[in-house]
């Protein structure tokens, strides 16, 4: 272990980070489960890049079988990318009827991002003040982890971001105007500036903010002000997409909100680096004719053979119906879990946070300590939220309730031996 993290240093530099305190050698993954380099399994409650499971033997299939027969970029003609397409639109509605087919996220992301100023012909963005939709110099712009060399650039505006302990307007019925009416004035800056308003960038269960618990109509007060503002909703479904939600396909669905463009990411190919911007033919024909715009990888036969294997894996095995099922039941057990220090616990299909707090005050330290001891007791988590206060569960989409007893069995544990100081 010593001298992997040494050979890392030494050949890709300072800062680069891994999960945990002691990072873990996975050299495996099944279903899911990973292996690390000294046998140990670990039950994975926390990758959702593996929406299927990890190496599904359909999806490695599909991967093997068309890398031997022909990988090449869509400036051919070739029936993969047409099949899937024609696949993932299907699971769509609001007139979302065409793609196109990038390798990650933070380019679907940034392809959206011109959608809108394609559209509208400003400039000016809006996402929260806690959020992440990417690497690429436009989106990380919209993020808050560290500030641009330059400082942050004035077309952008950051509005508060939802939350569970502390919500906006006061209380969490007040909380759905209350985000509306900071965006509203969003706006007005923005056109005030002079660079206008373009879109609003949002994941429609607020991920990396902590997802704080929204309803299914939170958003209906924030998008009548953006159409009466003439700019349009982007909404990065990386996360929440391809029925993680268990109550639709899509995140958007869930909530109850017509988007203008969606974002599709990791999930989408099960580890396979595929990403897709799905949008209405008057919103592609806009960009189309502003930016000239290719992708060499995106879109290759191998991409599209994966990303179509996940789409048969999710209808044949059920999983859509596996998250609100299973679910349910794991926010009941997480429920059931007691220590002083939990605020709240939260969920919507497989995705839930645990949020660790006294009077309101995160318990970060606390929440760190929890994460590491589970991972040393087999089981992965993640932390997210402000202060990085908050369990972060989102597990492959094949989690069933056994694996829900033993993250609740654990955690019940780990709550109960680890001192309320840590």
């Amino acid at each position: 272990m010593t001298d992997m993290l040494a050979r890392r240093a030494a050949l890709l530099g300072p800062n680069v980070p891994t999960f945990y305190k002691t990072p873990v050698h996975i050299v495996r993954g099944a279903d899911v489960w990973l292996w690390d380099a000294d046998g140990r399994r670990y039950l994975d409650c926390y990758n959702n890049v593996a929406h299927v499971g990890h190496c599904h033997p359909k999806v490695v299939e599909a991967i093997a079988e068309q890398a031997a027969i022909l990988n090449t970029h869509t400036r051919y003609l070739h029936e993969g990318i047409l099949t899937y397409g024609e696949r993932l639109i299907e699971k769509f509605g609001h007139d979302l009827e065409q793609m196109i087919v990038v390798c990650t996220g933070s380019e679907a992301n940034d392809v959206a991002l011109r959608m809108a100023q394609a559209v509208t012909g400003k400039t000016g963005f809006i996402a929260t003040d806690n959020t992440y939709h990417g690497n690429t110099t436009a989106v990380s712009h919209l993020s808050t982890r560290r500030p641009p060399i330059g400082g942050w650039p004035d077309h952008v505006r950051r509005v508060p971001a939802p939350d569970s302990l502390e919500p906006l307007g006061g209380s969490l019925p007040a909380q759905p105007e209350a985000f509306a009416v900071h965006v509203a004035r969003a706006i007005e800056e923005l056109e005030d500036a002079g660079h206008g308003f373009a879109g609003l960038m949002v994941c429609p269960i607020f991920a990396n903010e902590g997802m704080p618990g929204v309803a299914p109509g939170f958003l209906d007060p924030t998008v009548d002000v953006v159409r009466r503002a003439g700019g349009l909703i982007l909404c990065d479904e990386v996360q929440p997409g391809f029925g993680r939600v268990g109550a639709a396909w899509w995140g958007h669905d869930y909530l109850g909100f017509a988007p203008d463009v969606v974002t599709l990411g990791k999930p989408m190919g099960n580890g396979h680096p595929v990403a897709a911007v799905v949008a209405r033919p008057d919103v592609m024909r806009a960009f189309r004719e502003a930016f000239g715009y290719f992708n060499t990888y995106g879109g290759n036969p191998v991409s599209c053979a994966a990303a179509l294997a996940v789409i048969e894996v999710i209808e044949e095995e059920g999983l859509v119906a596996n998250a609100h099922d299973v679910g349910a039941y794991a926010l009941e057990q997480l429920r059931g879990l007691s220590h002083p220090l939990i605020a709240d616990v939260r969920g919507v299909g497989l995705f839930f946070g645990i949020e660790f707090a006294r009077d309101g005050v995160p318990a970060s330290s606390f929440c760190e300590t929890v994460t590491e001891r589970m991972k040393d007791r087999g089981i992965l988590l993640g932390r997210v939220g402000r202060a990085q206060h908050i369990l972060k569960m989102r597990p492959p989409m094949p989690f069933g309730r056994a694996h829900v007893d033993m993250l609740a069995e654990v955690l019940a544990e780990v709550l109960k031996e680890t001192p309320e100081d840590a």
